[in-house]
């Protein structure tokens, strides 16, 4: 169990992505790659900071981007792309036992940095588990676009958003000055070299890449690298930590109780938290569901709660087109909602489920086509790691105290809801009609 947080929620979320080498090229990709490598010349070297007495950190001269030119029509396209893989990778994970907890949007992000290198039937797979629907430069504008304006928030005291990416390369390794580029124009991302190839050498740079992920994730993660994840063939690591942290618009009260039903029906009694206010409500064939806005109303938490019985029949049938159709039956109306407090740690080894979407050539030495990053076929995905910390709570002590006089009104509210099974929850941001995190509850106190 992570330390309770007192605030509405906050959720903490890493993507590791390890390419390894191998002997030797295969053969030609269908997709022509670049010409004959070149020294990286439009790389500075410049020192690591905390990275240790081995790590330097080599990155592009051009700036980021930080007004990016993109349509309305690109903007949408990519959106639309990240609630189907959203979806997708869902059913990929969801008969795995217990809680589950992801980023689509931070998953999404640390593989499109990769695609910036792929070609040939490698990107085509990439773009197709991915549904990346737009021509490769406009996919990494429009991440660009789209992390800036995510983390454009004004108010942070209420909405707080933090997406940081790096990469750990092999120091010696050349990667082509166009992919040092990308990543720096689009992703704000530079390369810290390290030798993965030394025992020594390698744990050190294990713990400085772990020291990263705890600086970006305040404490919270402070292991996404075990021992073992990083073999002396990595020669790339992409990260990618994004940060959420926001409070309800209307909060809870945080002292109740419910009996929590869990899949087995055995049943257990849990912390809860209640409110009662204009809500976004429906409830549909077989299943009930609601909205919950945090503070400056531009991210929202979807939550599906299925009849007792059902869940297992209603993850089957869940994709980005019945989410949809869920959202837009919406209705505001006075509710009162009782729901269990939770927070839980996820971490998953990504391969299997990515290679389940299609995604099988990047896995694969010799099959995969990584020649855009180097210019040669030997660079394929050993791992893809993503770990993930969340707690969801009544907002405070402050809060406790208001939703107390919020709920002192006399007359019952129209519909009352108790989430007292399992449910789904997805955190939604409005503006960009992007989904930031998918998540299942099976049991609160797991």
């Amino acid at each position: 169990m992570v330390n309770r947080m007192k605030y509405g929620i906050a959720i903490l979320m890493l993507v590791s992505i390890t390419l390894s080498a191998c002997g030797a090229p295969a053969t030609p990709a269908v997709t022509p790659p670049p010409e004959t490598p070149e020294p990286i010349a439009t790389a500075t070297p410049k020192p690591a900071g905390s990275g240790g007495a081995h790590l330097s950190l080599v990155q592009s001269d051009l700036p980021r981007e930080t007004a990016p030119q993109v349509s309305d029509d690109a903007q949408a396209a990519l959106a639309a792309g990240n609630r189907a893989f959203a979806l997708d990778l869902y059913r990929e994970l969801h008969e795995q036992d217990g809680n589950l907890f992801y980023s689509p949007y931070s998953i999404s992000t640390a593989l499109a940095m990769a695609y910036a290198g792929a070609a040939g039937e490698t990107q085509r797979q990439m773009a197709e588990a991915l549904h990346f629907t737009l021509p490769s430069e406009e996919v990494h504008s429009a991440f660009n676009a789209l992390n800036l304006d995510l983390m454009s928030s004004e108010d942070e005291a209420a909405f707080r958003l933090n997406v940081a990416n790096a990469l750990w390369a092999q120091a010696g390794y050349e990667f082509l000055p166009s992919y040092l580029d990308t990543l720096a124009v689009h992703y704000g991302a530079g390369l810290r070299l390290a030798d993965f190839t030394q025992d020594a050498l390698r744990e050190e740079a294990r713990l400085a890449i772990n020291a990263w992920v705890s600086e970006q994730t305040e404490r919270k993660i402070e292991e996404l690298l075990k021992q073992g994840d990083l073999t002396p063939d990595a020669r790339l690591v992409l990260l990618n930590a994004i940060y959420f942290k926001a409070d309800w618009t209307v909060p809870f009260s945080g002292d109740r109780e419910v009996n929590f039903t869990r899949l087995d029906e055995s049943q257990i009694t849990v912390p809860a938290m209640s409110r009662r206010a204009d809500t976004p409500y429906l409830a549909g064939a077989g299943f009930e569901a609601f909205t919950l806005g945090y503070k400056g109303d531009r991210v929202r938490m979807l939550v599906l709660v299925p009849e007792a019985g059902t869940f297992a029949a209603f993850e089957e049938t869940l994709d980005a087109a019945r989410v949809a159709e869920i959202t837009a039956g919406l209705e505001t109306t006075d509710l009162q909602v009782t729901m269990p407090k939770f927070e839980f740690k996820a971490r998953f080894a990504l391969k299997d489920a990515l290679t389940g979407l299609g995604m099988e050539d990047a896995f694969q030495a010799g099959d995969a086509d990584f020649s855009g990053m180097d210019g040669t076929r030997n660079l394929f995905i050993q791992s893809v790691i993503h770990e993930a910390c969340v707690a969801v709570d009544e907002e405070g002590t402050e809060a406790a105290a208001a939703t107390g006089i919020v709920e002192g009104i006399v007359s019952a509210p129209l519909n009352m809801i108790t989430v007292d099974r399992p449910f789904i929850f997805l955190i939604h941001d409005a503006e960009t009609d992007t989904l930031l995190f998918v998540g299942r509850v099976l049991d609160p106190t797991a």
